[in-house]
């Protein structure tokens, strides 16, 4: 579990393919930098959003695997070395609760259409065709883009708009995206769920 607060971004190091138990994952290793400290092989990490397991360390650098369900769902499949991602450790039970309850486990991609900016921030706006997505946006409603933790301001049919204060487009990747770009998305779990119920309940 995690809150959509990027502790810090990350490099791509290395990506390759490899074969285990019949089936062909992807494995990349990232420069973590001090996010290294104290992590532990199994530990889980939010790579742009997605959750993943450490499978190696070294120094400053982890590695993790990735399945062909990971790859095909999001946008990491597009990674290049050289690469920035957002970064963040899993969530200790007497943190703070900074963002929203984000469990990594990314709904689909979105693609940037439009980006608006201003001296003191910027509104971008994000399109996706996933039903399921479309289906749970809420003005003012919890939306994590590429691991980050926004506010929705607009919905519009098949899209939707954040606003990204300078902050965010200092620590995070979010101010390196342009028009065209894919993002991970994931819906508010809690949306999820109460949306859920309301179904059940409208059917009984």
């Amino acid at each position: 579990m995690f809150t959509g607060i990027i502790e810090n971004t990350g490099l791509i190091k290395d990506i390759s393919n490899i074969h285990r138990y019949k089936r062909a994952h992807t494995r990349i290793r990232v420069n973590i930098g001090d996010l290294s400290k104290g992590l532990r092989i199994g530990d889980s990490m939010s790579i742009n959003g997605s959750c993943l397991t450490v499978i190696q360390i070294r120094r400053n650098t982890a590695d993790f695997e990735m399945v062909k369900e990971t790859v095909a769902r999001t946008s990491l499949g597009n990674l290049k070395i050289g690469d920035s991602v957002n970064l963040e450790r899993s969530l200790k039970i007497n943190s703070r609760l900074e963002g929203h309850i984000v469990l990594g486990h990314v709904d689909g991609t979105g693609q940037v259409i439009k980006i608006r900016k201003s001296v003191s921030q910027v509104k971008m706006w994000i399109s996706t065709n996933n039903k399921e997505i479309t289906d749970s946006l809420v003005s003012k409603g919890s939306i994590t883009v590429d691991g980050i933790s926004f506010t929705i301001v607009n919905v519009e049919k098949n899209k939707f708009s954040i606003i990204v204060i300078p902050h965010t487009l200092l620590v995070t990747t979010i101010g390196n995206k342009i028009k065209g770009d894919l993002v991970n998305l994931e819906i508010d779990i809690l949306f999820r769920y109460i949306k859920g119920l309301y179904h059940k309940t409208g059917r009984n």
